[in-house]
């Protein structure tokens, strides 16, 4: 690990590296020969150290040279020859992953998306064409089809037309960074292809046989758990990601409560998972009269079968390289030790691939486990002598068999919160640093939810096992647990619900983290003559970090300014106010060609900035390019009120889309309400409602956009003007109801549109500040307006 991070922060050429690890293992070798060359009974303990330490700059070096070697590309790399525009290619190569379409299914306006499902999966690529004809090309790249693929599977050899490209950064703050995230799986290249048709399929023959098995056992165990379970239920997509580790079909609204609790970690597969399913495994070996060995054996057996049926993520591989070293050690005699055990499978998982270091996944998964085995122990220790020492419970002296079961419930329960709390501990800042949040309820959560995931797990892995042998007993094992799956959704949603069950504190910086585990290391292993010493200068610490996160919140929070803020959505609009003190106002949310926004941008975004309260959405109208991100705004942050023009609640609702907003919001317990012509939020701050006039409906001349809200912001001595999709009838018509408008800041009509337009608009209203919410295509094929005098203007796809 120390190596990966030197390479990274200041990458050196590999011959160095090379050259430092040829020298320390002659160093290691000799001072090895020299301790034990000499037969003295006692060691030097010198030698020891020395060798110890120049072991470790071995291991530091070899990680160096393993990260260069991994990113390192070779001639005949696509990316050596992509530039920044996309390019047309005609591309061979090998599919690796299975086909996976993309059904959006925590977007709840995916629906009303105007394509089919795209179709992604990755390529190893082999050849490309050139005008010579085909060159020998590789590297692996991540294929994106525009429409739904059932006939590619893993192992295919095909031909594709495409548009290659590099992936872009993000846009906006918070946003996750594709290009970052694919470059540690090292993937650089993307491919557009418009059409199934753009793809022939060469040959299968590369299928081999494990391919086949592996595709077989993964059919097997999906039918097996989904046999005589209803497709449409919720509680479905729960038992997939929680026995096989298919997340991508659990809806958003329960996704959402398991994030805000802190819950996640149990519909991401782990050692919990595997080691139920062990257990299980275990136990019919045992009833079945096997030994030990033959017992590993099976497990082996079941661990490498479990390996090829669910995703091959981190946690995973961590948890089955532990599972194989657990059970290796009945065929040597030999203790498995747990931090061996875990510094192994860390080894591994970097040898494979190096830059998994930088991901959260995988920075949770060892975090959380190395916490859980230094820190449990401790904790259930000093909470064992502090519940002990209770002077009605020092004197208890158990007789009946219900205060025996009630002290071990207790026992049980004290051993399960320290384990959850040890885990927190250790995770709790790699979930801050890169997902801005704290979860301080996610102890005492694990406690209420453990038992029920145990109970599913339990089941779910016996329906699985039995569903060939004993169908029957495995349809009723079905009916249970769907039901124990229902009960778990319900009872995650009601603990999302509490106030405090997600602390939303936004973006920090790497020192905090830093710190934080450096004051964890110090308490730990740091022991000093005078306790006293200690004890200050921890809780100084502990202080100092309480305060420096609360400040954080405070600052991102309350404001003695306005702050406007357009975030880049495409051909779409998302506009946040910030208002002294604290007051968030949301004008629109949505796109009109991104998908799902609202969990990928807009809540990002919250989170980064701290922002864990909208106190207003305003709806301008009923255009999807506004509205489709609003239901993910609500189910992911704490809403007030939901505000919209009288038009908008208008019968004549020619797409449906007020609608099914409406119908959407109403599921989580909103109503959208008329805005006020005037909506004052504090002394010195006011929203005014330009159009359409009060009590208007909408004539049969005008247009949904020219129907669309138009607010006037008015704070201390600035005005911003918003004016969402109107056209120029109502453009002339606010001309004229209000001719001596002057607004500061004007968020151009329509996204900027010239078609849309008057020029005249514009001249007369004369702001300093013209923001155009616009896509990239608009902004390159925009004519700018006519105007005599051009205000500075802003796009959202160019600037930030």
């Amino acid at each position: 690990i120390l190596g990966i991070l030197i390479q990274n922060l200041t990458p050196l050429p590999v011959y160095l590296w090379l050259t430092l690890l040829a020298v320390f293992a002659i160093t290691t070798i000799i001072f090895f020969i020299i301790q034990y060359s000499n037969n003295s009974a006692k060691p030097q303990n010198n030698n020891q150290t020395i060798i110890a330490y120049t072991a470790l700059l071995c291991f530091t070096c070899l990680g160096a040279i393993r990260l260069f070697t991994f990113t390192n590309p070779a001639p005949t790399d696509i990316r050596n020859f992509i530039t920044d525009q996309r390019q047309l290619a005609t591309i061979r190569g090998i599919i690796t992953t299975e086909p996976r379409i993309n059904k959006n299914y925590q977007w709840q306006f995916a629906k009303f998306k105007h394509s089919d499902p795209a179709s992604k999966f990755y390529l190893k690529l082999t050849e490309v064409k050139t005008t010579t004809g085909w060159a020998k090309a590789t590297g692996t790249l991540y294929i994106n089809v525009a429409e739904p693929i059932l006939d590619l599977k893993p192992s295919d050899h095909i031909q594709a037309y495409c548009w290659l490209d590099k992936f872009k950064p993000p846009r906006n703050p918070g946003q996750a960074d594709i290009a970052k995230y694919m470059a540690q799986k090292n993937v650089f290249i993307t491919a557009s292809i418009k059409t199934r048709d753009s793809i022939e399929i060469l040959n299968t023959e590369h299928t081999g046989r494990f391919i086949k098995i592996k595709n077989k056992i993964k059919q097997i165990a999906t039918q097996s758990l989904t046999a005589n379970l209803t497709p449409e239920d919720s509680s479905l997509g729960l038992l997939q990601a929680l026995l096989l580790g298919h997340r991508q079909n659990i809806d958003g609204v329960t996704y959402n409560a398991f994030r805000k609790t802190g819950l996640l970690h149990f519909i991401s597969l782990s050692g919990m998972h595997l080691g139920i399913l062990i257990a299980i495994i275990w136990w019919l070996c045992k009833t079945s009269g096997l030994m030990n060995p033959e017992r590993a054996a099976i497990c082996i057996i079941a661990v490498t079968v479990f390996l090829l049926v669910v995703p091959p993520r981190a946690p995973t591989f961590r948890a089955a390289i532990i599972s194989y070293v657990f059970c290796l050690s009945f065929f040597f005699r030999r203790h498995s030790n747990p931090l061996n055990t875990l510094s192994l499978a860390a080894i591994i998982l970097l040898l494979l691939r190096p830059t998994q270091l930088f991901q959260a996944g995988w920075q949770l998964s060892f975090a959380s486990v190395l916490g859980i085995l230094v820190f449990t122990d401790r904790i259930d220790l000093f909470l064992y002598e502090k519940v002990t020492n209770l002077p009605r419970i020092k004197n208890l002296k158990p007789k009946s068999f219900l205060q025996k079961f009630t002290i071990t419930l207790c026992q049980y329960l004290l051993t399960l919160f320290s384990v959850g709390l040890a885990a927190w501990i250790a995770s709790a800042p790699v979930l801050l640093y890169h997902f801005y949040t704290i979860t301080p309820l996610a102890s005492l959560w694990t406690i209420i939810a453990f038992p029920l995931v145990a109970a599913i797990l339990i089941l779910g892995f016996l329906k699985i096992i039995l569903a060939m042998l004993l169908p029957t007993v495995a349809a009723i094992l079905g009916i249970l647990v769907m039901n124990l799956a229902a009960l778990l959704i319900w009872l995650v949603k009601f603990l999302a619900t509490i106030n405090f069950s997600q602390i939303i504190i936004g973006r920090v910086t790497i020192v905090i983290v830093i710190f934080y585990y450096a004051l964890i290391i110090f308490i730990v292993f740091t022991h000093l003559k005078r306790p006293a010493i200690k004890n200050t200068i921890r809780n100084i610490s502990i202080l100092a970090i309480i305060i420096f996160l609360g400040a954080t919140k405070w600052q991102r929070t309350h404001h003695n300014n306005l702050t406007l803020t357009c975030l880049d959505v495409g051909h779409g609009q998302a506009i946040l106010v910030q208002l002294p003190p604290n007051k968030n106002v949301l004008f629109d949310a949505g796109s009109l060609h991104n998908a799902d926004v609202g969990n990928r941008i807009i809540t990002p975004f919250l989170n980064y900035m701290g922002i864990g309260k909208i106190d207003y959405i305003i709806i301008s109208h009923n255009d999807i390019d506004h509205i489709n991100a609003i239901p993910e705004i609500v189910t992911n942050c704490n809403v007030g009120i939901i505000y919209a023009n009288n038009v908008f609640f208008d019968k004549r609702d020619e797409w449906g889309t007020a609608k099914f907003l409406n119908d959407s919001l109403q599921k989580q317990g909103f109503k959208i309400k008329p805005l006020p012509a005037e909506l004052n939020l504090n002394s010195h701050t006011a929203i005014k409602t330009l159009w359409p006039k009060k009590n208007a409906k909408p004539g049969k001349h005008l247009t949904d956009n020219d129907n669309s809200l138009v607010t006037l912001i008015e704070f201390e001595q600035t005005k911003i003007m918003l004016t969402s999709d109107i056209e120029k009838f109502t453009q002339k018509k606010l001309l004229e109801l209000h001719p001596n408008l002057r607004p500061q800041i004007l968020i151009a009509p329509h996204h900027g549109s010239t078609r849309t337009t008057d020029p005249a608009f514009i001249e007369n209203l004369a702001p300093e500040i013209l923001i155009h919410s616009c896509s990239r295509k608009q902004y390159q094929t925009k004519n700018r307006p006519a105007c005599k005098k051009t205000p500075e203007s802003f796009y959202t796809a160019r600037d930030e």
